[in-house]
Parts: structure tokens; sequence; C-alpha cells
């Protein structure tokens, strides 16, 4: 969307500062009356040491008011700043100084949400500028640098409860080793499709060129809580098609013992279902992506789209009866000792019998089979 704002927002960052309309708001606390001689001094050092910064384009404190000004007209001029003959200094020490606190604002020279501006917003808080200062740093950049690692601090230990959480109750409900695992392997390969879809889109411009309503907005970034929406929704949804899918293949191999026809029958049964809820799925989110004028929205209906799409048809549809009729009789393996932990599946094919929790025929198939693969040797069904 080429929103008025964003077009004063792209000319501003050309013409002017790029962090100019994302200032750093530090705010520093000095042992004493922040107007004292000594207290101008250290500030004074403060402000030349991040005017010299590289990521810095510029400065505004008590004695940036005048380049021409010493250390020592700075000190003169603040000794009684409510007095001052200057209309200037009066007015900004009113503004910026409460006590033993002063305000800088400090503008970027690169992207205000960069790694190099939390680069330097880290090093602004860890900055002692002399015995008894202390700085506290706020603005948009840095509200924006602590919301995305308050969100992503925690999300890796969520990602894998989630996934921990997926695989047992799979494990519980296919009784296998192998095909929670799958499972959860295929689930990623969707979201990371999902993902690459919205970095190539909104981050590198993919589809910037295209007529409205297909063209989306080149942002140079993806919005922080959409990777953590996407693997919400998204994770929940492929694994709905993903259990409809190996419910059925479980259900025609216990009936007959014969992997490559269960593979087949519970595609063909399941296919109809998963192929009308996706559509239903892609619809409603691709309404979404071409409809709404908020960015954020955009992006995650395109990505529960592209997400559902790719899962539905190349993984559902091949990726997962592929690797079904490959790994053969090992989808069904599971350790005798988790059997007796677990328990057996119920309504085994009669061609499974058992002897100290080892196979001793393989699943067979009335009027001949085309999978007669002994299961792994330790395997209970």
């Amino acid at each position: 969307m080429d929103s008025v704002s964003r077009r004063a927002a792209n000319l501003m960052a050309a013409e002017f500062d790029a962090g100019g309309a994302a200032p750093l708001l530090v705010v520093a606390h000095a042992p004493g009356k922040i107007t004292e001689p000594g207290q101008l001094s250290v500030l004074t050092d403060l402000t030349r040491a991040l005017q010299a910064d590289s990521r810095v384009a510029r400065v505004d404190s008590l004695v940036s008011l005048d380049p021409r000004l010493t250390r020592a007209q700075y000190e003169l001029l603040f000794a009684r700043p409510e007095l001052s003959p200057d209309q200037w200094a009066r007015g900004l020490a009113n503004a910026i100084a409460r006590g033993n606190t002063t305000l800088l604002q400090v503008v970027p020279a690169r992207d205000p949400l960069g790694p190099e501006i939390a680069g330097l917003v880290d090093s602004l808080r860890l900055t002692v500028p002399a015995p008894g200062w202390r700085l506290e740093v706020a603005g948009v950049s840095a509200s924006a640098i602590d919301l995305t690692r308050s969100l992503y601090g925690g999300f890796p230990y969520v990602v894998a409860l989630i996934l921990a959480t997926t695989y047992g109750l799979l494990f519980l409900t296919f009784r296998s080793v192998l095909l929670p695992l799958k499972a959860v392997l295929m689930n990623l390969l969707s979201l990371g499709a999902s993902y690459g879809a919205l970095v190539a889109v909104f981050q590198m411009g993919l589809l910037s060129g295209l007529p409205a309503p297909f063209a989306f907005p080149q942002m140079g970034y993806v919005e922080a809580t959409l990777p953590i929406l996407l693997f919400c929704t998204l994770f929940g949804l492929s694994m709905d098609y993903e259990v409809f899918l190996l419910s059925r293949i479980r259900e025609e191999f216990l009936a007959t013992g014969d992997n490559s026809r269960s593979v087949t029958v519970g595609l063909q049964a399941s296919g109809r279902v998963i192929t009308g809820a996706a559509a239903i799925v892609v619809a409603v989110a691709g309404s979404f992506s071409l409809a709404a004028d908020v960015v954020q929205i955009k992006a995650l209906g395109l990505g529960i789209a592209l997400a559902v799409l790719v899962d539905a048809t190349l993984v559902r549809g091949l990726l997962v009866p592929a690797t079904l009729h490959l790994l053969g009789a090992w989808n069904w393996w599971l350790p005798s000792w988790l059997v007796r932990v677990f328990g057996p599946s119920t309504g085994v094919h009669s061609g499974f019998a058992t002897v100290h929790g080892q196979v001793t025929e393989g699943p067979r198939v009335d009027g001949g089979a085309t999978d007669q693969v002994p299961l792994p040797t330790g395997s209970v069904r």
C-alpha cells in the first residue's frame, strides 16, 4: 500500500537522516543538579562521544545548542538558566532539564530498527559517563527492539514445547516412533515455505511491481510478530491435514497389513477432504492479502494462503505419500519395550503374530499383497 504517510517517511529518509522519525530518547541521571559546571562537563563529553559515533547522525542536548560555544561558555550560560539573557538557552533548559535529569535526543544515521542501532541502544544502556551517572534509553526504536527481544526470548522454548507435545500426542495416537517425527518435519517444511515467501515479498519486494490489488509493498523487513502468529496458526492447520491422512492410512493398514495399499487407499479416501478444507482456507486468507490495507494483515493472509496451498498439494499430496511408501514397514515400527509401556495397537490384521516381542510373520493381504515386508525386529503392533 503506497499511502501518503509511507511516501512522506520514504522522502524523509532519503532527504534527511534515516532515523529522524524514530530518534532515541536518552534520559541521563546525574548525581547533582544537571546545570552545575561539573555535571555539564560530563554531559559535554557524553554528547561529543555520541556525535563522533558513525551510527549517530545528530545529538540534541543542553550542550549542542551552538557548535561555536565552548565548554566554559555553556557552564556560564546555564549557571542560572532561569536568568539567562539567551531566550533559546532558557527555553531549552526548561524543556529538557529537570533537577539532576536531562534528556538527549539521539538521531540514528542508519535504519532505526536495524542491528547496528540495536547495538547502539545496548551500549548506551551499559554506559556510565561518570560515577553516579545513569543512562536510560527510550523512544520508538528502543521500544521496538525491546518488544522483539521480549517476543523471541522465550519463543524457542514455546516451539520446543509445541513440537514435543505434538510428537507425544501423535505417538499415542498412531503407536509409531517415526510417523510423528515425519509429521513434525513436514509441518516445519510448510512453515518454512511461508517464511520464505514473506521474506521474498515484503523484505525483498518480489511482487511490488504488480498492478493493484496484486501488488505488495516492499517494507525492507518482516514485521516481528508475523513469524510467531504464523507458527501458531499454520502448525495447527497443517497438523489437522496430517491427522486426516494418517488416520485413514492407519485404519487400512490395521485391516490389511499392506503398507503400499494403505497409503494409496488412505490418500484416495482423505484427499478430497484435505483439498476442500485447504481450498476454503486459501480463499479466505487470500482475500485478506488482497483486500486489506494494513500491511500486517496482508502479510498474515499471504503467509497462511501460501503455506496451506503448499501443504495441501506438494506436502500432503506428494511428499507424505512418497515418504510413507519409501519407509515401508518402518512407518509402523514400535520398540517392544514401548509396547510394554503403552500397549500394542488394537484391531491388528491377523497376519501379525508376535513371539517375545518380535514379529514372526510379515504383513499379508488376502488375495496377495504388494508390500510383503516384515516389520523391523523388536516391533510389535
